[in-house]
Parts: C-alpha cells; sequence; structure tokens
C-alpha cells in the first residue's frame, strides 16, 4: 500500500465557512506536546515536515458511526437540518472535499493538519474537543488545567486565563497562570504572558482596566493584580497597598463573579482554615470594596465574617460549600450562592445572606438550601435584563449516570439552567455531552452574555494523542464556546445523548481530593 504523505498547513479560524461540513483538527500523534506557541507565525514560516504512513482508501470513525475519508466537524454553534450538533455524538451532513476547506479553528499546539484522500486509522479515531482550543496540556506533562476564566474589554477583545495544577505545577508554592486574548471574537487565540504566584484567578473589568483576583497559591492568600493595557502587563502584589489582600494564608476560591451593586463590588472566598480536610475547612465569606477605591488597596477592602459548616444540615448529608456566588436578589438584597458537596441527587446549593454593610453573612439551614442542577460542581450565575432570567452554566448529572459516583464527580454533561427567583432553577438546554464519566468533563464554566449570546470558557477533559485526560477531573484542554441565541435554546435544541458509558467517576487515578474541586 502507497503511504500518503499529509501537509501540514497553517489554517486560520476566521477563514472557515460558516459550519456544515466543515472538518475537524486533527494532530499528529505523538507531537503535540512539543509544539509550543507559533499560533502568530505566517505559513511562510513554519518549518517543512511531512509523515509517511499506510492507510486504508476509507476509514470507520466508530465514535460518531460514520464512514469517509475524514472525520466532519460537529461545530458548535445551532446549524440548519444536516449538520453538526454542539456536542460530540451527532453525525453531521455530508464532507466536502478536504483539499478544498481548512480545518476547524481548534488549537492543537498551534498546528492544523490537512490530509488528502486518506489517513492513518489511528490519528483519525482522535476525535478533538468541541468548540475552539484555547490551551492543551497533556497528562505526560504532570500539568492539568484549571481556573478557566473569561472577561470582555471595553474594545470588545476577549481575554481569558487558566492555571496548571497537578504534580508538576508548583501550586502550593508559587503556581502559574497563562492570560491569553482573542481580537476575532473567540476564533482565534494568543498568548500574552505567564504570571507566577496565582491560582484560583478570575478575570474580570472595571474602569478601563482588567482584574485578576485570586489567591498565591493553593489555600493562600488574596491577591489581585491589574492591566492597564489588556492584559499584556500587570503589577504585582508586593504589600498591601499594591494587591496583597490579607497577610496570612488559607483561603480558597475559583474564578467567581465580580458583581457591581450600590456602589460597591462584591466577590465571594472561602477561609481555609477550618481543619485539613477537603470541603469541610471551608467557610463562606464575601468580599467587598467601593467602585470609586483604589482595588490594589487592602484597607479599602471589607471582609465579612466566614460561616463555617455543620455536619448535621441536609440531615448529616453535608459535606462542603464552596465556590460562591456574589448575587443581587430580586429585592435588591446581595446574597452568596454556593456550591453544596452532597453524596447524591438532587444536587444542592445554599444561599447565604450578605448583610448590606457587607459586614455579617448570615445563613439558615431550614430555608438556605435549594435544589440546584449541577450544584455539586462550580457554577457562576448571572442576571440577564433582557429575558428578566438568572442564567448560569452548570454540569449537571443526567439520570442515566446517577448510580455512577458521587454528583460532584460526574462531569460529562454541560447544560444552560435558569430561575426567576434563584431558588427554583429550570435546564433549558442540554450544551455538550459525551457518554463516558471516566476521562470526559465539561466543568469550571465561566461566561458572559454577548448580545444575544453567550460565550464561555470550559475545563474541558477531552480525547488527545496520549489517549485522553488522566481522568475527567485533570484536564487537558481549555476550550472556548459560543451559543448563539441562547435566551431561545429549549431542551428540543440539545445535543444528542447516546448510551452512557458505565465506568464510574471514582476511578483510579482520581484521590478522593481530586475528585471534587
Amino acid at each position: 500500500m502507497k503511504p500518503v504523505e499529509p501537509e501540514i498547513v497553517y489554517a486560520p479560524i476566521a477563514s472557515q465557512a460558516n459550519g456544515c461540513g466543515l472538518l475537524r483538527t486533527v494532530p499528529i500523534a505523538g507531537q503535540m506536546g512539543n509544539l509550543k506557541r507559533p499560533m502568530n507565525r505566517t505559513p511562510t514560516e513554519l518549518p517543512s515536515k511531512s509523515v509517511s504512513v499506510p492507510v486504508p482508501s476509507t476509514l470507520t470513525n466508530k465514535s460518531r458511526n460514520l464512514v469517509g475519508r475524514v472525520t466532519p466537524c460537529a461545530p458548535f454553534s445551532k446549524l440548519p437540518a444536516g449538520c453538526g450538533a454542539s456536542g460530540v455524538t451527532r453525525p453531521t451532513g455530508k464532507s466536502p472535499d478536504i483539499a478544498k476547506h481548512p480545518c476547524r479553528g481548534t488549537r492543537l499546539g498551534g498546528w492544523l493538519l490537512t490530509l488528502g484522500s486518506a489517513m492513518a486509522v489511528a490519528i483519525s479515531a482522535i476525535a478533538a474537543p468541541p468548540g475552539v482550543v484555547i490551551d492543551y496540556s497533556p497528562k505526560s506533562s504532570g500539568l492539568y488545567i484549571g481556573s478557566p476564566s473569561l472577561t470582555v474589554l471595553p474594545n470588545g477583545d476577549y481575554v481569558a486565563s487558566h492555571d496548571f495544577f497537578g504534580p508538576k505545577s508548583n501550586e502550593h508554592e508559587c503556581p502559574t497562570v497563562a492570560v491569553l486574548r482573542s481580537t476575532d471574537r473567540g476564533a482565534t487565540w494568543k498568548e500574552l504572558t505567564r504570571l507566577q504566584c496565582l491560582f484560583w484567578q478570575n478575570l474580570f473589568t472595571h474602569r478601563g482596566a482588567v482584574y485578576l483576583m485570586g489567591t498565591d497559591k493553593h489555600h493562600g492568600r488574596i491577591v489581585i493584580r491589574r492591566s492597564t493595557d489588556g492584559g499584556a502587563t500587570w503589577t504585582e502584589p508586593r504589600d498591601a497597598a499594591s494587591g496583597l489582600l490579607t497577610a496570612r494564608a488559607e483561603y480558597h476560591t475559583a474564578p467567581m463573579p465580580v458583581v457591581e451593586h450600590k456602589g460597591r463590588l462584591w466577590r465571594a472566598f472561602e477561609d481555609a482554615s477550618g481543619g485539613n480536610k477537603w470541603g469541610e475547612r471551608y467557610g463562606a465569606g464575601m468580599l467587598s470594596i467601593p467602585v470609586e477605591a483604589d482595588l490594589l488597596n487592602a484597607a479599602s477592602w471589607t471582609f465579612s465574617n466566614f460561616l463555617f459548616r455543620d455536619a448535621a444540615w441536609l440531615n448529616g448529608d453535608f459535606r462542603a460549600w464552596l465556590e460562591g456566588n456574589a448575587v443581587v436578589t430580586r429585592d435588591e438584597r446581595m446574597v452568596n450562592i454556593l456550591r453544596v458537596d452532597t453524596p447524591g441527587c438532587p444536587e444542592k446549593a445554599a444561599i447565604v445572606n450578605v448583610s448590606a454593610d457587607g459586614k455579617t453573612s448570615s445563613f439558615d439551614p431550614e430555608t438556605g438550601f435549594i435544589d440546584f442542577p449541577g450544584g455539586a460542581k462550580k457554577f457562576t450565575i448571572r442576571f440577564d435584563k433582557p429575558s428578566d432570567l438568572y442564567w448560569s452554566l452548570a454540569t449537571i448529572v443526567p439520570e442515566r449516570h446517577q448510580s455512577a459516583g458521587r454528583p460532584g464527580g460526574i462531569r460529562n454533561t454541560l447544560a444552560l439552567v435558569a430561575s426567576r427567583d434563584l431558588r427554583q432553577w429550570t435546564t433549558r438546554c442540554i450544551l455538550l455531552y459525551h457518554p463516558d464519566v471516566a476521562k470526559h468533563g465539561f466543568q469550571y464554566p465561566d461566561w458572559h452574555f454577548d448580545g444575544e449570546d453567550l460565550i464561555a470558557v470550559v475545563r474541558t477533559a477531552f480525547d488527545d494523542p496520549e489517549g485522553g485526560a488522566r481522568n475527567n477531573h485533570d484536564a487537558n484542554y481549555m476550550t472556548f464556546h459560543r451559543w448563539k441565541n441562547f435566551r431561545t435554546l429549549t431542551m428540543a435544541d440539545s445535543v444528542p445523548m447516546p448510551g452512557a458509558n458505565p465506568t464510574t467517576a471514582n476511578q483510579p487515578g482520581a484521590t478522593p481530593t481530586q475528585a471534587q474541586p
């Protein structure tokens, strides 16, 4: 059989057509982890390289039940009948000649592979994750992608960030955060910088500047950094006047929203000094600051008290609360809505009341717990004036997977959920799904409204040339997604949900602690 020599080309995402029949980017096995940020190279700058592999004339993609010369792409936006879907399973329409179309804008180390009439079965079987890949880190690196965050600059550009966790990340001493920017509405991304000694960070814009707020390490001190050039350079939190907000360590958070309300900015955090067990050690609290104050000045911030767990709550099924959302209620009160770890479904969230001056947090266990789809994993809540609804992206547990383990460890389904009153939540549409719960995850979404659309970054565990992510928790990708006309989406627009993999989420490779954050 005559070898085929694929041609490596640079195919900018902006050159793609509008959806149907586009081709999935396929990396060359074994090369992805060695490619370093060539996203800004022109085609003439790319090194000459080819690969020769014997292949049959047709290929069968068992994971998508398709037969053809290439793997069709499933675009994540809503498409006409016969086209792809916003997941990883729906068959697409007829694939065009690969030589006539660039691959879809999935970044895999910056390289895009276009093949001739055939390609290796082993390579073609690797399904790229849904959405646009912003960054990738294979499990062999010992660096897993965490804490995805997103903000929109005043000029309309997007800035995203993520941290690294795992055995090679130095997360307990001085972890690293990558900051990236898109000038074409999420189609392509360029890494701007990497920051040291920052973790669990969220991005937000305020009065023309961009901020990153988190801790300086795993369970570290609270810090905040500012950029006035769109994320290229950042201040250093050296002392209480330059962004070091607490003198002691032992704080926990995630990329949670910053909300402006009644002349103050509000941001939830957890005090992690209540012991040494994950979850049980966390106390829920709220930080706030006047909008006109210098956000880098620790003296300007007000801290509420921190409320620690009572193991008797929820009839003894309450393990932890964490990763709180600052949310303004219908009657203009500030509340902190937190993720709750419980042993089974229905999943729960907790609503903690915060006083108007930001100094007092209080909780009534008789009325404060609510059913919340996806409540055992991190979620972000935002209010939308056009629809007069609260919205969230949540990693829910469909009924078919509820026997696979604790809900906090099941992460293969991302849904759009909404509420009018913050207490009754409805699942509006299934956005992302994979039938396997052990090594696939769509988790920790951070998102914003963008006109009629909803844009998001997601911590994604998915297939790659190394056999996929280490587990569903230790993600190997950060992906970008746009859901067009999200307010009109219904369950009828959901991605298909084929047969589930019965493998449990509590698989080897995930310690009890790793299975939760």
